[in-house]
């Protein structure tokens, strides 16, 4: 975390850093940071087409503390590096960082943290062991940190790993019976399942998974030599913290409620 009084140093100086000429002349105004947008509570579209959700608002109000421009570049994979690199976009929203990830791209500081669990139905005894899921089969996101893990952890211990590539489509497997658990992040799949109609039968089971793997906040990707960037972000990330706004955004998420029961 960078202190608050050198946060205020080096936002007076992101004048300089925004509004510096490019190779084609033109000042910067604006951060382009790529989403996939289908991940509620986190990004997603409403009914409108408008993107919603925690990492959106965060964003927004990181660009209006930099006076910058926000503009949300849809992706269907969130670990899109190559495009990353190739500049058609200036920052990933929302990437936990790991050692693996670390290899490719920096982060900023932890936007908020994120716990990830196992959750199937409350009567079939499974546990988030390799020795418990044998033979089971489980599902998680393709390009995941959780993928990742399942893959490293459980995989070669004879768990079956099941990927989709959209949260929608691994909830209606599990509901139909195809996959025997998911491994989620607790906010989404409370979203997602545990707090809805068709997931009283469902619920965590088992403790909380800690690995290297999964990480344990979520941040902002950037390229690595893009250093002004992310100090500038970390900056205005302190000064929401100050403020108030940062609370005030987080707060209706929930990020810590157990799913809601009758």
């Amino acid at each position: 975390m960078v202190p608050i009084r050198t946060c205020v140093v080096l936002l007076s100086l992101m004048v300089s850093v925004f509004s510096s000429t490019a190779a084609s002349d033109q000042p910067r105004r604006e951060i382009r940071f790529a989403v996939a947008a289908q991940f509620p509570p986190f990004q997603s579209r409403n009914q409108q087409g408008q993107l919603v959700g925690l990492n959106i608002e965060l964003g927004n109000a990181l660009c209006i503390q930099l006076n910058v421009r926000c503009t949300w570049v849809d992706q269907i994979l969130v670990e899109n590096y190559p495009a990353l690199e190739a500049r058609q976009f200036d920052a990933i929203m929302g990437m936990a960082p790991t050692s693996r990830r670390h290899q490719r791209v920096s982060f900023t500081d932890d936007l908020y943290p994120i716990t990830t669990r196992l959750v199937a139905r409350r009567k079939s005894g499974l546990k988030p062991t390799p020795q418990s899921l044998k033979g089971k089969r489980v599902g998680v996101l393709v390009g995941s940190n959780r993928e990742a893990f399942a893959l490293s952890k459980w995989a070669p211990k004879g768990v079956i790993i099941k990927g989709f590539w959209r949260n929608d489509e691994l909830i209606r497997s599990l509901l139909a019976g195809d996959i025997d658990a998911t491994l989620q992040g607790m906010v989404e799949i409370r979203e997602a399942l545990l707090d809805t109609p068709e997931g009283q039968n469902f619920d965590f089971l088992g403790p909380a998974i800690s690995a290297e793997l999964l990480g344990n906040g979520v941040g902002i990707a950037l390229r690595k030599p893009d250093t002004a960037l992310r100090n500038t972000l970390n900056c205005a990330l302190e000064q929401l913290k100050q403020s108030g706004e940062y609370q005030r955004i987080i707060e209706p998420y929930r990020l810590d409620a157990p799913p809601a029961r009758p």
